[in-house]
């Protein structure tokens, strides 16, 4: 699986807080997802980022 953020994020920081692991939040303020496959421990928490996303700036697949 991989994550990707897009332009829509606001930078609330909620992706990082429920998988750090696969988000963090960039220079520019915004979230950026790590570029490799996330780990599969990771999965699960990666998506339910995605739900949470409050303007579902997230995709996971």
């Amino acid at each position: 699986m991989k994550a990707t953020v897009s332009e829509e994020c606001i930078g609330c920081g909620l992706c990082e807080s429920t998988c750090d692991a696969v988000f963090s939040i960039g220079d520019e303020g915004v979230a950026v997802a790590i570029e490799e496959d996330i780990p599969e421990e990771y999965e699960d928490a990666a998506k339910e980022a995605e739900e949470g996303c409050p303007v579902g700036a997230i995709t996971v697949e």
